[in-house]
């Protein structure tokens, strides 16, 4: 009897998880608070017709959309597998160690104190806020005589969460008139996000996806511990740096685009994992599709709760995942 973690029994998961990602896609295309049928999408996808209303909503509206999930979802699950196995944590992802507060904290100073609206300028600020946040959670945790420990960095990941959360909220109580502005971004939210806001961030998320990917075997080593790593030849400080870099960039260029998303990082890797075992070379890639289909459905569903107004999916994202984290923290409360 094959062992459930065969490699056709992979392949065969990949696969599915195209099909599934498409079908998402195409369910995402269709269905909202107005419906289009299957021939009006196909139309508007492959005949596209400008003088015809539903095809210009397909084309700008409907389809970006579920691109933007597709690839926030995608980034945001690779950024939860590179943080929970650089830090062999499996409570860490971007919204739990404050990476995602730091590069919400630096969008919202630059959009309402120095009127920043140039989403270029606000990918690059977003990335300096999510890098900021991650150094000060590392110097943070490794406070100490025994160094880097998994209590630590979810401990110095809350504090940093707090601290940016707590300036972020200061801004907006200080600025009441640029409060609309940022409030339904702040919620996390993909709606009304066009597709050049995602072309600016794509190529840096898409070289981030193929470099965790050629990463896999190096951080399979480095999970195995340092010193094993370093014994087999890795340079483990190069490679710690080059995760922490894919880290930032996928983390705040999902940011950039959508605000902050929770629990995607958090609850992808552990599903990815059960499916497909502890190697990073199948995790990541199943990760990346997971992640990617349960934002889009997420958002899918999120347009239903509340019709015709939406709820953000930075909401839904959490009504998911808020139950899966305290599940995890339990149970490595018990373990401990």
């Amino acid at each position: 009897m094959k062992s459930i973690y065969s490699n056709g029994f992979k392949i065969s998961g990949v696969v599915l998880g195209l099909i599934l990602l498409l079908a998402s896609m195409a369910a995402s295309i269709r269905f909202g608070a107005t419906h289009f049928s299957w021939h009006a999408s196909w139309e508007a996808m492959f005949h596209y017709d400008e003088s015809v209303k539903e095809h210009i909503i397909i084309r700008t509206a409907r389809v970006p959309r579920a691109l933007i999930a597709a690839a926030i979802g995608a980034s945001l699950a690779i950024a939860g597998v590179l943080m929970q196995a650089l830090t062999r944590n499996p409570l860490a992802a971007p919204s739990v160690l404050g990476v995602n507060a730091g590069a919400t904290c630096f969008i919202v100073t630059a959009a309402l104190v120095f009127s920043v609206d140039s989403i270029k300028i606000l990918m690059w600020i977003s990335f300096l806020g999510a890098a900021t946040a991650a150094i000060f959670v590392y110097v943070l945790g490794a406070i100490g005589r025994d160094g880097l420990t998994p209590m630590k960095i979810i401990l110095a990941g809350s504090a940093v969460t707090a601290l940016f959360s707590s300036f972020t909220q200061g801004l907006l109580v200080m600025n009441k008139q640029g409060l609309n502005t940022v409030l339904f971004w702040l919620t996390g939210s993909i709606a009304g996000r066009s597709s050049d806001i995602l072309l600016t961030v794509l190529p840096y998320m898409a070289t981030c996806w193929l470099a965790a990917c050629l990463l896999a075997r190096e951080m399979n080593l480095l999970m195995m511990g340092e010193d094993t790593a370093k014994s087999l030849g890795q340079r483990t400080i190069v490679i710690k740096t080059l995760a922490g870099i894919i880290i930032v960039i996928l983390a705040g260029g999902a940011v950039a685009i959508a605000g902050p998303i929770g629990f995607i990082g958090i609850v992808i890797p552990h599903i990815a994992r059960f499916l497909v075992g502890i190697d990073l070379r199948w995790v990541i890639p199943y990760s990346a599709l997971l992640g990617a289909i349960l934002l889009i459905v997420a958002d899918l569903v999120a347009r239903f709760v509340m019709i015709p107004e939406e709820v953000p999916v930075g909401v839904m994202t959490v009504l998911i995942g808020g139950p899966f984290f305290i599940y995890i923290a339990r149970k490595e409360l018990i373990k401990t």
